[in-house]
């Protein structure tokens, strides 16, 4: 008997161990204990309960397929082979060599070609790790579901970890179940403490959970994370945002190195992706492939088109799909605000005093320079910003220093509300877009400082007669766990919200279109990135109304005065050009991180430059980044994305549903699980082991299902309820989930039936049942596997012609033939299985020797692209060596690069089909009277 040190295992076959039957869901090797089997009980004492066995520690012993068991399926309309048989299909991952999607149109969203060719290139490489760099609106958050559930058909996306910012956490949660029904653990602050008072003292908290989703400032913390994410292994990570890892030696770097280590498949989203040097960049780049540059400062962009993908608003394939799904943007339109007395003094002082260098009797050097230009934008904001910033810089100042900062402080506690002529500005234009008491009309104000922000909070509301409820504050200082309830109550149509009040930290992923398209600059931040990043917030993907536009510009009478109209008012247009004519502002900025942007701009301002020459200086400069990226994912795409060819036995996952239920429950699943069905819904009470699956669900969505001790599942396959159930829990006045949820092929409920259906058999049996065929035919399956455990070939195999003759024909072709379906009849004839069982050995030798015959054309298609990467690694380790380098960076250089390729060596060998084919016999048809006739 074959041994657990010399089997070949793969998900969907059954073994046993401790003389109990278990089916395998997962296949991992290369552990330390040999392979890992992830496996869910079939037998009587251990049926549903999940386990991991190691081929190293346990006697595990996987089902010859000689010795499979037939039986005689009694079942109407052979429900129960069917099923079975469409299980099967379903628990089996699709290999390697299939690069086609299986599951792009069976989600909660529109089917958009441009957003599912990101899946196209992951599945296209040897493992999934790319860089999502769409700019902002487009929909990374959906391309990266998608990806997902692909990943969960794959067998490859078991084990899912999503690092993103806080304050996006509970947007990406809930859209990666309400759309694809993909559930995250969420780990925020509040979550953290609950995982610690349940779980044991000590235990993982990332093998507790296997799908969670986790703030990066969380997560940062290698005091407190670092051991148990060395520890663990994932099949998936997702890192959002994820320009904010680029600078070495920061601890978001070293943790995105970390991850980047134990995962399959890593998949990076930004909207800025750089910052415009080739180097930080590439060290970006080395996190998905270590050998995809040699040379950190001289690359091309076909080095990299394999880990990358952009695209913007006018990319053709982009533009030719959105339609009416996302209105065109409005105007940016200035609003100017005339300086008053108070406010001119205070233009007058920053002129005559700070920006002319007379404030302080010393010279004046490095960031010193710069605290001039620190004031204005504080004042540009607003009085009480200005008068924070002195006040904290008073605190250390003395001299000339100190007294001129005794000026401005007198200045600004002068000032009042109603001498500032940018809030009465601000109020005029609420008012004229309609906000106000018992209108619906929203708007977002941003401000880059929080005591301006702060301060709009208190005195706007009262301006314009709305109830302190309707107005929500967001900055850095708010707690994680409010912060995203701001954001979510500002989208939910039916709250009191009517104007949120925010820094640049909503600046960054966040959705604020749902119910609102008015936005106001309070203040402009001096970087275009900053201003696109804002803007994006209401301008996306799924904006129903034409997006507006507001900078208050204030304005003063002195002509040499740095006013608004200096930076903002240019910067505002600037960036309604760039993004009307290139989609982007990048192009225009000849920098890629907001803050060098902004320096810059200082810097050219303290040399005497304007703004419009300090951005022509820059954007005639070589932008090499521009040079590399330009054209990426920009370019018309002719052909639609491949379509995974795959069998199937159900015309749509409902038909499976539904016969799955009543077979198991013996067509009484009212009786059982209290069943409901009212046209497209489906209502029932979840029994104790699917609602263990559920375990990763929120609590709050599991609170909102339940009935007493039960949880109550509402479910739908109709995509016009399941979206109209969304809009309506947007509707409500406090955060809720939809009360339905939609049914798609990776929903829990579809992946319990699934294991319930295959468990239905018994220990290596297989049905057989009368069909339109002229000879016995045995369906069987055929699996090569990499050392990983990963499926490179599946074979769904037909053979009949025994035994003199055997002939091996495609599966789904026969079963269509033999019209295997819902309109078979079973008599329940009696059938003498004897001969059926003699010719069995012979159709599973049939079929191992169709698999040894075409295993040398099905190994090179494998080994192609194994080959390809082979000599990209040749190229690299010979291109990593320049001569330029002083002589120990050349050898430290060579003893980095021969560790990478020796790395990525061993990876390509894990990665090769290895050892026997496994054969499984799935059923046999037998001629119906009608057929042998």
């Amino acid at each position: 008997m074959t041994t657990s040190q010399d089997a070949t295992f793969a998900p969907g076959s059954r073994i046993v161990v401790r003389d109990e039957e278990w089916l395998v869901r997962g296949v991992k090797t290369g552990t330390a204990d040999g392979i890992m089997i992830k496996a869910v009980g079939v037998s009587e004492f251990v049926q549903d309960v999940e386990a991991t066995f190691f081929t190293g520690l346990e006697g595990i012993t996987p089902l010859v397929p000689e010795q499979t068991e037939l039986v005689v399926d009694t079942s109407s309309r052979f429900r129960q082979s069917r099923l079975f048989l469409e299980a099967v299909l379903r628990r089996t991952p699709l290999p390697r060599t299939e690069r086609g999607l299986a599951l792009a149109d069976r989600f909660l969203l529109d089917p958009l070609t441009y957003q599912q060719r990101p899946v196209e290139l992951a599945l296209s490489g040897l493992r999934p790790r790319i860089l999502l760099a769409d700019v902002v609106g487009l929909g990374k958050t959906l391309e990266i579901g998608l990806i997902l559930a692909e990943l969960i058909r794959r067998g490859r996306g078991d084990r899912i970890l999503v690092v993103s910012p806080q304050q996006v956490l509970e947007q990406f949660q809930r859209e990666l179940w309400t759309r694809f029904a993909i559930p995250l653990v969420r780990l925020d602050s509040t979550g953290i403490q609950r995982i610690q008072q349940e779980i044991p003292a000590g235990r993982n908290p990332f093998t507790y959970f296997k799908r969670a989703i986790i703030s990066v400032d969380t997560l940062k913390d290698a005091a407190q994370f670092g051991h148990h994410l060395d520890a663990t292994t994932w099949d998936v990570v997702v890192i959002d945002e994820s320009h904010n890892l680029i600078n070495k030696g920061t601890k978001r770097n070293e943790l995105a190195r970390r991850l980047a280590a134990k995962t399959d498949a890593l998949l990076l989203a930004s909207a800025t992706p750089h910052n415009g040097d080739k180097e930080s960049f590439a060290q970006l780049i080395s996190l998905l492939d270590p050998a995809a540059i040699a040379n950190e400062k001289q690359y091309e962009a076909k080095d990299i088109a394999h880990l990358y993908l952009r695209r913007t608003k006018i990319s053709p394939e982009v533009r030719d799909q959105i339609g009416d799904r996302w209105a065109d943007r409005g105007p940016s339109r200035a609003v100017y605000c005339t300086a008053g007395p108070i406010e001119e003094q205070i233009f007058d002082e920053l002129t005559d005093v700070w920006l002319a260098g007379k404030w302080t009797d010393e010279a004046v050097t490095g960031q010193h320079r710069l605290f001039p230009y620190t004031l204005l934008k504080s004042f540009l904001s607003s009085h009480r910003a200005l008068h924070e910033t002195v006040t904290n810089r008073r605190k250390k100042a003395t001299g000339a220093e100190r007294a001129a900062l005794d000026r401005l402080a007198e200045l600004t506690s002068a000032m009042t509300d109603h001498d500032s002529s940018k809030l009465v500005k601000l109020v005029e234009e609420l008012k004229k877009i309609g906000v106000g008491r018992g209108s619906d009309t929203r708007a977002v104000v941003f401000s880059e400082r929080v005591p301006t922000i702060k301060w709009l909070a208190e005195t706007v509301p009262g301006m314009l007669g709305l109830k302190p409820n309707a107005v929500r504050v967001l900055h850095g200082g708010v707690a994680d766990q409010d912060e995203q309830r701001i954001l979510q109550e500002f989208e939910l149509a039916g709250s009191e919200v009517r104007l949120l009040f925010t820094g640049d930290v909503a600046s960054e992923g966040v959705n604020l279109h749902q119910q609102c398209h008015h936005l106001i600059h309070y203040d402009i931040p001096w970087s275009l990135i900053r201003i696109e990043q804002r803007n994006g917030r209401i301008d996306r993907y799924g904006q129903k109304h034409q997006p507006q536009f507001r900078a208050l510009i204030l304005t003063s009478e002195r002509d040499d005065a740095k006013d608004d109209r200096t930076v903002s008012e240019k910067l505002l247009d600037r960036e309604a050009v760039a993004h009307r004519s290139l989609g982007s502002v990048e192009a225009a900025t000849g920098l890629y991180d907001a803050k060098a942007e902004e320096d810059r701009l200082v810097r050219d301002l303290l040399a005497g430059k304007s703004i419009d020459e300090s951005y022509e200086a820059a954007h005639a400069e070589i932008d090499v980044m521009a040079d590399l990226f330009g054209d990426v994912g920009t370019a018309p795409v002719m052909t639609d994305v491949a379509v995974a060819r795959v069998p199937k036995l159900f015309d749509s996952t409902e038909d499976f549903v539904d016969a799955a239920l009543r077979e198991i429950y013996e067509d009484r699943p009212e009786d059982h699980i209290d069943l409901r069905r009212e046209d497209e819904l489906l209502t029932f009470l979840a029994p104790d082991d699917l609602v263990h699956r559920l375990t990763d669900l929120p609590r709050s969505y599991l609170r909102a299902h339940r009935e007493g001790e039960d949880l109550r599942l509402k479910v739908t396959f109709d995509r016009t309820l399941a979206q109209r159930k969304l809009d309506q829990a947007r509707q409500s006045k406090t955060p809720m989930w939809p009360e339905i949820a939609f049914l798609s092929d990776v929903h829990p409920m579809v992946d319990w039936l699934v294991d319930k259906v295959l468990i239905r058999l018994g220990r290596q049996q297989a049905p057989v049942l009368t069909a339109d065929v002229t000879k016995p035919t045995y369906l069987i399956q055929g699996v090569y596997a990499n050392r990983l455990g990963q499926p490179t070939v599946v074979q769904w195999m037909a053979v009949s012609g025994l035994p003199a003759a055997p002939e091996i024909r495609p599966m789904d072709e026969v079963l269509r033939e033999a019209n295997v379906g819902p309109a078979m009849v079973n008599r329940a004839e009696a059938l003498a299985l004897d001969p059926f069982r003699q010719l069995l050995p012979q159709a599973v030798a049939a079929a191992r020797r169709h698999l040894e015959a075409e295993r040398a054309e099905w190994d090179a298609a494998n080994a192609e692209p194994l080959e390809h990467y082979r000599r990209r690694l040749q190229t690299f380790e010979q291109a990593s060596i320049f001569d330029e380098l002083p002589a120990s960076h050349r050898a430290k250089r060579r003893e980095r690069a021969r560790n990478t390729v020796a790395e990525q060596h061993d990876l390509l060998d894990r990665l090769e089909t290895a050892g026997d084919p496994l054969l499984r016999v799935l059923a046999v048809l037998v001629p119906s009277p009608e057929s042998a006739a």
